[in-house]
C-alpha cells in the first residue's frame, strides 16, 4: 500500500476555494482503479493550511492519479493559490488490520 499526504499553504481568503477544488474532485479520485481512501483536511489551528491523505494499493496505481485530469485540474486551480511549495510524504505501508 502506498500512502500520501501532502500539505498545502494558501493564504486564509483563498483555502475555502483551495477546499472546494480538492473536494470536488473527491469521487473521481476515489473512483480510480487501486484508490483506497482520499480525504482532505482544514487545519483547526492554522487557516492557511490543508492537508489531504490519500491510500492506494500500489504505486502504479498512484503513479496513474499523478497522471490523471483529476490531478491535473486541481494543479490549475491550486498552483495560484499556493504560497509556499506543496510538500507530498509518501509512504510504503502494510495494513496489520482493521478494528
Amino acid at each position: 500500500m502506498l500512502i500520501a499526504v501532502l500539505d498545502l499553504r494558501t493564504a486564509a481568503e483563498d483555502r475555502a476555494a483551495a477546499l472546494a477544488q480538492l473536494d470536488a474532485e473527491r469521487e473521481e479520485i476515489r473512483a480510480m482503479p487501486g484508490n483506497l481512501d482520499f480525504r482532505v483536511y482544514a487545519a483547526r489551528d492554522d487557516e492557511e493550511s490543508v492537508a489531504v491523505i490519500h491510500e492506494w494499493s500500489d504505486e502504479s496505481s498512484f503513479g496513474a492519479y499523478l497522471s490523471s485530469e483529476a490531478f491535473a485540474r486541481s494543479g490549475e486551480v491550486l498552483r495560484p493559490l499556493v504560497t509556499a511549495p506543496p510538500v507530498s510524504r509518501r509512504f510504503s505501508a502494510a495494513l496489520l488490520e482493521t478494528v
